[in-house]
């Protein structure tokens, strides 16, 4: 039996930014009411520092798949290009110095993603995955000497980046909300921003409008890179250093899930950063909700996968694929 139209009005009305509110709410009022610990200061404030940086890779992914893009290779560029800029802090290499060959690293990551993707026109999916497993594949042979990168302990603007406070409030925290304000600020107060969604839209019609779609995704693809290196250096600066195992890990996964579970549409051209603000706090709630439960990895994946598809048939109902998008074949 086919929803009432008084049901589609509804569904239609609420938006999957509010609906995740709403159960982040509850899950919070279920765990501080049933978990020992929940509601304790200390852990609060480590839940947020936390997934600060899980919420700046979503912040950089949400550029692309707003544009209706995918970057699989965000978590392997950012891998490398932390790995190798905290390695020439090893020598006598200043710290700038450093940082700017791993943001070049990323630059590079972007330039070749939005050329594969807008130029040679191989699908998203397929150009980022190829690319992530190059670069790394590359760094590991030629350029890494081992797999974990330890960060020296006199460098301490990137150890300010992860372990620091400000006025009482954790340094990771803050980078978070400016990285998002002012993501927010130029998708949603600027020329480039509209371009973004216009292209999420229809590219086709965006093309028609004068937008260059094609340098334009390059552009994207760059900024989602140098996005994703700001969260790497604030995980480097948190422990201390970086594994790059976590490229190989499920860490794209996570990323993706706050995107999707957050409200960004794969459809293109809908969600904002507070979509990714969204996801973050539920999958945050949610992580801390299980670490203090005991479950282990494979039950936390369950768990994960089974929201993330919960998301995908929410974001199927709210935002239906027209005809355009079946053209394409998304």
């Amino acid at each position: 039996m086919s929803a009432s139209p008084s049901g589609r009005t509804l569904l239609a009305r609420v938006s999957q930014e509010q609906i995740v509110l709403v159960v982040v709410v509850a899950l919070f009022v279920v765990f501080g009411v049933t978990l020992d610990g929940f509601l304790h200061l200390g852990n609060l404030v480590n839940l947020v520092r936390s997934v600060s940086s899980l919420g700046i890779f979503g912040v950089a992914m949400a550029v692309v798949v707003i544009a209706r893009g995918m970057d699989l290779s965000l978590i392997a560029s950012m891998g490398v290009a932390t790995a190798v800029a905290i390695q020439l802090m090893h020598t006598e290499v200043s710290t700038p110095v450093a940082l700017v060959a791993g943001l070049g690293i990323v630059l590079v990551m972007g330039l070749l993603n939005g050329f594969l993707i807008a130029f040679a026109e191989i699908p998203a999916l397929f150009a980022t995955l190829a690319s992530g497993l190059l670069v790394y594949g590359l760094a590991r042979t030629t350029v890494l000497d081992g797999l974990i990168a330890e960060l020296p302990g006199d460098r301490h603007f990137v150890l300010a980046l992860g372990q620091g406070t400000l006025l009482g409030v954790p340094v990771p925290i803050i980078v978070f909300v400016v990285t998002a304000a002012l993501a927010q600020l130029l998708l949603s107060r600027t020329k480039a921003g509209r371009f973004v969604y216009a292209h999420g839209d229809n590219a086709g019609a965006a093309a028609l409008t004068g937008i260059a779609v094609r340098p334009f995704t390059v552009l994207e693809y760059t900024a989602s890179a140098t996005i994703g290196f700001v969260g790497g250096l604030v995980v480097a600066g948190s422990v201390g250093g970086l594994n790059t195992q976590v490229i190989d890990s499920t860490l794209i996964y996570d990323v993706l899930l706050v995107v999707v579970v957050g409200g960004i549409s794969l459809v293109g051209g809908r969600g904002s950063v507070l979509s990714v603000v969204a996801g973050t706090a539920l999958i945050g709630v949610m992580l801390n909700g299980m670490t203090i439960l005991n479950m282990n990895t494979h039950e936390q994946d369950i768990v994960k996968g089974l929201i993330l598809l919960a998301a995908l048939v929410l974001d199927n109902r709210l935002h239906p694929r027209d005809e355009e998008t079946v053209r394409q074949g998304d």
